[in-house]
């Protein structure tokens, strides 16, 4: 067994990826790992961009408040769980790939490029992770209340409430695809370390 130079030279490597793993690691766990973290990375961030580059505009244009609310309804209905699944799968996969990872040194051991883009990456979804908590159990609980207040507001009260939300609401989703793409370039960083 020889050294793997990105390491340092440490002597243990795994026969079956030659890089050397500071934490033993299977193969097989660690390609389950990458598949269900692409996976839900793919999922998740192609769910955001998904609503907020098509559904979202293409559907204020065409459809009056009643219907545009009730679709986000549905909509948040079926992709709020699968978020929230990508999210624990995302957090728990990178876990794994991160502590077999031969340049992960410890908890913010920042000593290479590689610790530095992880470390920022990191620090990027959890602000996506706050988002989407103020997404799902703040704004979207408003945007319901106020749709179910429609019939005891008058219309130019409840229309402009609406749109206010709806502003932040698209705003918010943009956000979320922007950190996501930066996410992505911050693991290619890491990757090309």
């Amino acid at each position: 067994m020889f050294g793997c130079p990105r390491t340092g030279g440490r002597a243990y490597t795994d026969t079956l990826t030659n890089y050397s793993l500071p934490m033993s690691v299977p193969a097989s766990a660690l390609t389950l790992a990458y598949w269900l973290h692409m996976l839900a990375t793919v999922l998740w961030i192609g769910g955001i961009c998904t609503l907020s580059v098509l559904v979202l505009p293409a559907a204020s244009k065409t459809l009056d408040a009643t219907a545009y609310a009730a679709l986000l309804e549905r909509i948040q209905k079926r992709l709020d769980p699968l978020g929230w699944i990508c999210l624990a799968v995302l957090a728990a996969t990178g876990l794994v790939q991160m502590s077999a990872n031969p340049n992960y040194q410890g908890f913010i051991a920042i000593h290479n490029r590689w610790a530095a883009a992880i470390l920022v990456k990191h620090l990027l979804f959890l602000v996506m992770t706050g988002v989407s908590v103020y997404l799902t159990w703040g704004l979207l609980p408003k945007l319901r209340r106020l749709a179910l207040q429609r019939h005891r507001l008058p219309v130019e009260a409840l229309s402009e409430r609406t749109v206010n939300l709806g502003r932040q609401e698209v705003f918010l989703l943009r956000l979320n695809l922007i950190l996501g793409v930066l996410v992505l370039a911050l693991t290619a960083i890491a990757r090309s370390a």
